[in-house]
């Protein structure tokens, strides 16, 4: 994942019903915590949290 990529971000960190979809803001690595994944959200609410409660967005392309 990376700036710009489409996201969605699990209802464990949004308290939230279902998964939000989001553009990613920011990644880091944080030494304690791993890759932390930031997402704005076209309310602008901005979620954050550990990778594992990211999923990546299919962009259309093929790779193939």
């Amino acid at each position: 994942m990376k700036t710009g990529d489409k996201a969605e971000a699990a209802p464990a960190i949004t308290g939230l019903d279902e998964w939000v979809e989001g553009t990613v803001i920011e990644v880091k690595t944080n030494p304690f915590l791993g890759i932390v994944v930031a997402i704005k959200d076209s309310l602008g609410r901005i979620f954050f949290g550990e990778e594992k409660y990211f999923r990546e967005l299919n962009n259309g392309s093929c790779l193939q």
